[in-house]
C-alpha cells in the first residue's frame, strides 16, 4: 500500500467561527445538587474498556518482564542485538494484507 504525497490537493481552510452559545453546566450541577436522570451520562462499551485498561495500568508494570527488558537493553548497547529483517518484512506484509492493502 503506497500513496504519493505531492502537495497538489485542495487547500483546507479553518471553519468559520460560529456565534452559537456554548452549553454550560445546569443550575443544579452548579449548586452542587444531585444530578437529575436527564443529566446523566452513559458510557459506551469502548469507554468502559478504556477505563478498565487505565485502572490496570495504574496498578503498575505487573506484566513486564524486567529481566528480558534489561537483557535487550544490554544487547542493543553492546551491539549484539540483531534484527531479523525477513521476520519484520513478513509481519509488515501481513499487516498490510489485514488492512486491505
Amino acid at each position: 500500500m503506497t500513496h504519493k504525497i505531492d502537495g497538489s490537493g485542495p487547500v483546507l481552510r479553518p471553519q468559520e467561527a460560529t456565534t452559537r452559545p456554548v452549553p454550560t453546566a445546569s443550575a443544579s450541577a452548579q449548586r452542587g445538587a444531585p444530578v437529575s436522570p436527564t443529566e446523566s451520562i452513559r458510557l459506551t462499551g469502548e469507554a468502559e474498556g478504556l477505563q478498565a485498561m487505565a485502572r490496570e495500568l495504574a496498578k503498575g508494570p505487573a506484566s513486564i518482564d524486567v529481566a528480558k527488558v534489561n537483557a535487550l537493553r544490554e544487547a542493543i548497547a553492546d551491539g549484539s542485538y540483531r534484527v531479523d529483517a525477513q521476520a519484520v518484512a513478513s509481519r509488515m506484509i501481513e499487516l498490510d494484507r489485514q488492512l486491505g492493502g
